[in-house]
């Protein structure tokens, strides 16, 4: 499923790796719950970490696309909860990593970024969410 991103010159450039717009095609989309940094045995990675935990969640997020028939380009939009501004770097600095790998040409998906003062386990440092277009039913 194509999934087009945009940056209209109407608005600022995007603060960082992400575009103000996508748009997709189609009738078929997945909404993902909010990933967090566990792997597949339900095991905390990173614990205090944030950086660690980043790169679990958005790995998480690349599994579920693939069960999906999808890619990371086909990721419409993200929703980031971090907990604490301090944990703003780590998390960067992973994104920047894990995004040259999941979307190499650049083209990022929209993302609303949110500090927090805490998520469901005081462990959790970080949980994103993404809404992926998919194809049609007879895909």
């Amino acid at each position: 499923m194509p999934v087009q991103h945009l940056n209209p010159p109407s608005l600022h450039p995007p603060a960082g790796q992400y575009s103000h717009v996508a748009v997709a095609s189609g009738n078929r989309f997945a909404f993902i719950a909010g990933q967090v940094a566990l792997d597949q045995s339900g095991q905390l990675v990173g614990s205090g970490d944030v950086a660690a935990q980043t790169r679990q969640a958005l790995a998480n997020l690349a599994n579920l696309c693939e069960e999906l028939g999808a890619t990371p380009s086909d990721i419409v939009e993200l929703r980031t909860f971090v907990v604490g501004s301090e944990s703003l770097d780590g998390f960067r600095s992973a994104r920047t990593e894990a995004f040259s790998e999941l979307f190499p040409n650049g083209a990022y998906p929209p993302n609303t970024l949110l500090v927090v003062s805490g998520l469901a386990s005081d462990e959790f440092k970080i949980e994103i969410s993404a809404v992926v277009a998919l194809g049609s039913e007879e895909s």
